[in-house]
């Protein structure tokens, strides 16, 4: 680790002893809206793809073009380097937020709960909050003393577009022209459907086998950015299992007599979906449960060490140096014990979250401080070591479930009353998991801007409190965000399970919403079942009438089904494979009830790659997503592999380049026009309106379409990429 002389020796661009205009409430109200514009886009990348890219540098690109436009335009002064820094600061709280929450918090409805407002919003600021919280004591030891030691790759980078804060014009000019492009690529396509999203084509000579592409401009942004060895690992990952699991099941299932649990039809009449949907989802399940737990293992001697030095560095009391430098000026370290002990407090007064004042609540709220703790410090150390791209956050919080989940059963076997394993307690297990995720994604984003900002010589405590208000602004809106995207996707879909009957005396009264209430305005009672709660009625909501009979499932725009409503209409779902995982957890530990099979198949394929010497986490999540959703982040990679050669850049030239950024553009631009169709698909009229495939002929509906208009799109990428359109040219 580096030593006191390294330490000193580090001259920040701007000196301690200057002290330009930092804390504005410029800088935090701007860097408060592109957090939540950036955490809403990054939430709807989460629930399609399981995955975000950081949002730091994009943000610090806008920041200094949208200051500079303004001192333009109103002869107001220009901001400073220290204003820039804390708009990016405050900004990049949304992402790691949105991660978290998308991770964890779809699987409620899994679980047969309703995902309410108030439990994502508490959810959501408890994690972020404590992520903020435990990275001020271990500042000192992983930013300061390890100078040197912990690359910080997108910190550094970051701090880079700042001090050449010049190139800001033309950089900022890519940002947008990707997001312009993107929302109108996007509103062509999922508004007024003029090409499908997502051709498909059965191998009429490959039995089983299919091809599918998503051809939008987020997934293929996300294949950019995380470069051409991920993405190519990920649809290897797609490629199993489209091309080899779902034919190996179709072949050795076709001549069943019986459905083949766990599903409750025959193979012979299942579609490749469905296949995906019985079995391959189990099988890739295991495996990023497994890639997660390896990703985990791999860091261990990161985490014993980083933990061994931070708990040094606090009980020594170095987190509040003697020094009254501005540069070393930390939040005091009674604040983070307050807030912990706060935390405590709420998780047990909120009843969203299942724990209540009592021996739950309480050891829930110790097991979150605790897991927080140890888990930021993981997170902290490695989105030092290896950037918060590549940062095993869903490892994280799979061992979160795991050991609370564990811990529930132990106390179960001393109190056999069923509280500790029943379906509270499997909400309880969700909260806790759920928080300490938010929390470890949130921390390594907090080391990260950390970083930055002691680069640039930023005052931390000021970041801190701008860190806690991005947290807080982005988990309000990120709750109601999450909402529209599951009620949009929503459909009514007519069921019939005689010999079940729901105890309706005990349900709240619930009528159809959205488009689908056109042609039903009758009152039901809503139904949650768990799964393997009721006999041969698999889990979910269910709408039920006044004698207790199934009448319609509620199939959600999260992890649904349904694509299709009544009347034909196509829908926009969204698979949020690591949330899926989780409730995967949770009960097969709960109720003994997992395909532990299909689960333990997953693993092996894990273990395998791992022994090939592949990463087995993107690939396992290349096998749970389906096909569609890898080929476009496929073809990302591909198209950084030929701008890479084409250029001749380095790594980290490549990384600030103006593909990235117009990838960037394309990320953001696709992933709020989706919001933004999602709302407007809430009013069937306007969704209707919207809709001119009906009027333009068949042309509309041909694949080649859709695969011409994802060339142009990819073209443009490429040449940006390439540097052959929008050149980056630094700014006189």
């Amino acid at each position: 680790m580096a030593d006191e002389t390294t330490v000193h020796a580090h001259k920040p661009y701007i000196p301690a002893t200057e002290a330009p205009e930092e804390f504005t409430w410029s800088a935090v109200l701007v860097g408060a809206v592109l957090g939540i514009v950036f955490g809403a886009s990054s939430l709807y990348l989460v629930l399609k793809v399981g995955m975000t890219v950081s949002a730091s540098i994009p943000v610090a690109v806008l920041s200094i073009t949208l200051f500079r436009l303004a001192s333009r335009l109103t002869g107001m002064r220009r901001t400073t380097i220290l204003e820039n820094n804390i708009v990016q600061t405050t900004g990049s709280a949304g992402e790691s937020i949105a991660f978290g929450v998308g991770v964890t918090m779809p699987a409620l409805m899994i679980l047969g709960y309703d995902m309410d407002v108030a439990r994502v919003m508490v959810v959501a600021s408890l994690g972020g909050l404590l992520g903020v919280l435990m990275m001020i004591p271990l500042r000192r030891i992983f930013i300061v003393k390890a100078h040197g030691e912990l690359p910080y790759p997108e910190g550094t980078a970051c701090a880079d577009v700042l001090i050449v804060g010049e190139q800001g014009g033309s950089s900022a000019k890519t940002v947008f022209t990707g997001f312009g492009v993107a929302m109108l690529y996007k509103l062509c396509m999922s508004g007024l459907k003029l090409w499908h999203e997502a051709p498909e084509r059965a191998l009429t000579f490959f039995k089983g086998a299919y091809v599918a592409g998503e051809v939008s401009p987020e997934l293929v942004g996300v294949g950019y950015i995380i470069g051409t060895r991920i993405s190519c690992v990920m649809v290897a990952g797609g490629v199993l299992a489209a091309w080899v699991l779902t034919p190996a099941i179709k072949l050795f299932g076709d001549g069943l007599t019986a459905p083949l649990f766990p599903a409750a039809k025959l193979i012979s009449e299942m579609s490749p979906m469905e296949i995906w949907k019985s079995y391959v989802l189990y099988i890739g399940a295991g495996a990023v449960a497994t890639g997660g737990i390896i990703s985990l293992l791999q860091a261990l001697p990161v985490i014993v060490g980083g933990l061994r030095s931070g708990l040094a560095d606090i009980k020594a009391g170095t987190a509040k140096a003697a020094s009254t430098l501005r540069t070393e000026d930390d939040m005091p370290n009674w604040i983070v014990f307050a807030g912990s002990a706060l935390i405590i407090l709420v998780v047990a007064a909120v009843p969203q979250l299942g724990l209540g004042f009592g021996l739950k609540g309480i050891l829930g709220g110790i097991l979150i401080v605790l897991f927080g703790f140890l888990f930021v410090t993981v997170s902290s150390r490695l989105t030092g070591e290896i950037g918060s791209s590549s940062n095993p956050i869903s490892g994280m919080t799979v061992a979160t479930l795991l050991l609370t989940c564990l811990i529930f059963v132990i106390l179960s076997k001393l109190d056999p009353s069923g509280g500790w394993v029943g379906k509270g307690a499997r909400l309880t297990a969700l909260s806790i998991a759920a928080v300490v995720c938010i929390a470890a994604s949130n921390g390594g984003t907090t080391s990260q801007d950390l970083k930055t900002g002691f680069l640039v010589g930023a005052t931390p405590k000021w970041q801190q409190w701008s860190l806690l208000v991005g947290t807080l602004t982005s988990a309000l809106v990120i709750g109601a965000t999450l909402l529209v995207l599951n009620d949009a996707g929503t459909v009514y879909a007519k069921r019939d399970y005689p010999g079940v009957k729901a105890p309706v005396e005990s349900l709240k009264a619930e009528r159809l919403k959205g488009p689908d209430a056109a042609g039903d305005s009758g009152e039901y009672k809503a139904w949650h079942v768990g799964e393997g709660e009721v006999e041969g009625l698999p889990g979910g909501k269910y709408l039920v009438d006044a004698s207790g009979a199934v009448k319609y499932l509620v199939d959600p725009g999260i992890n649904g089904v349904e694509t299709k409503r009544a009347d034909g209409t196509a829908v926009q779902k969204y698979n949020a494979p690591k949330a899926r995982l989780m409730s995967l957890i949770i009960d097969g530990i709960m109720t003994q009830k997992l395909p532990w099979g299909l689960v333990l198949l997953g693993a092996a394929i894990a273990l395998m790659m791992e022994l090939c010497g592949v990463p087995s986490l993107p690939f396992a999540v290349g096998v749970y997503l389906p096909l569609s959703s890898s080929t476009p982040i496929f073809v990302g990679g591909a198209v950084r592999w030929v701008c890479d050669k084409w250029t001749k850049k380095t790594d980290a030239e490549a990384d600030m380049s103006p593909g990235v950024l117009f990838s960037s553009g394309y990320i953001a631009g696709g992933a709020i026009a989706g919001i933004c169709l999602a709302l407007l698909s809430l009013n069937e009229k306007v969704a209707a309106a919207l809709d001119l495939s009906d009027n333009l002929g068949a042309w509309t509906q041909h694949e080649s379409t859709a695969l011409l208009a994802f060339g142009g799109l990819t073209l443009l990428l490429l040449l940006v990429g390439a540097e052959k359109w929008l050149k980056d040219e630094k700014a006189a």
